[in-house]
């Protein structure tokens, strides 16, 4: 809702589709949607703040100005809204009269030979990688059933949570490309996010084991991590889905015939 710094004054690079695996060093809770703003730290990346805000990323990053490969700073502070539209301002011009005599009155210059130009040339940076294409087509991303559905109005039910048998397989429920892998986030345990398109992220919590890192290109029923345990101790997947940062029902989403 992702190569990290090795001290608190240098910069790393928070890209979508980053190598490395997660070290976090302080566990994020969610971000109250009354906040207007947000202090980068050390072990936040572009898409776990914003999964955190129930944000899209691309609105994040538009929002503070952040073009590829969306480097952030610890300590930077983040807007967590849109930029304010700035007011159209006229320029008057001087009257008509006092114009035509400040010109006829003036000495004219003399022409000189243009200076060279100054500009350094920077290179236009590479843009990221296009997401797949073609129509999403959900599958369930683990066997059992559906202990806990979702409900839009409370924020411990983002998603859902399927149980199962402790180890057992989670796998992708589409392809698309891992853009977190880590414990970093409160309430998910070992999580998995994977972009899918530039819509579409999925969320794959309390894992035992996690097979894949950050960057990885995932294929649809690739096994991706091993089930783990809730708070409760029950072996149980909790998966989300959201769109454009707002979580949806996966239900509306997966297949009926569950797996």
């Amino acid at each position: 809702m992702l190569t990290w710094l090795t001290g608190c004054t240098a910069s790393w690079q928070a890209p979508l589709e980053s190598r490395g695996v997660t070290t976090p060093t302080h566990q994020a809770a969610a971000i109250p949607k009354s906040a207007t703003a947000y202090r980068v730290r050390r072990g936040d990346t572009l898409v776990s703040i914003a999964w955190r805000a129930n944000l899209d990323w691309r609105e994040l990053a538009r929002w503070n100005r952040l073009v590829a490969p969306y480097t952030i700073l610890p300590g930077q502070r983040l807007r967590l809204r849109p930029l304010p539209e700035r007011p159209q301002v006229s320029a008057r011009k001087p009257p008509r009269s006092a114009s035509r005599s400040n010109a006829s009155s003036a000495p004219r210059p003399a022409r000189s030979a243009p200076k060279p130009s100054t500009r350094t040339h920077v290179a236009p940076q590479k843009p990221p990688a296009p997401p797949p294409r073609g129509k999403l087509a959900w599958r369930w991303p683990t066997k059992g059933s559906v202990t806990v559905g979702f409900a839009a109005s409370d924020p411990a039910r983002k998603g859902i949570k399927i149980a199962g048998v402790l180890g057992q397989p989670i796998t992708a429920a589409e392809r698309g490309s891992v853009v977190y892998s880590g414990s970093g986030l409160i309430g998910y345990g070992q999580l998995i996010i994977v972009k899918h398109n530039d819509k579409y992220l999925s969320a794959y919590g309390n894992n035992r084991k996690i097979l894949v890192k950050e960057g990885d290109q995932v294929t649809k029923g690739q096994k991706i991590a091993e089930m783990g345990r809730a708070n409760g101790g029950l072996s149980v997947l909790h998966f989300e889905i959201r769109r454009e940062g707002e979580p949806v029902d996966p239900l509306s989403l997966l297949p009926r015939k569950h797996r």
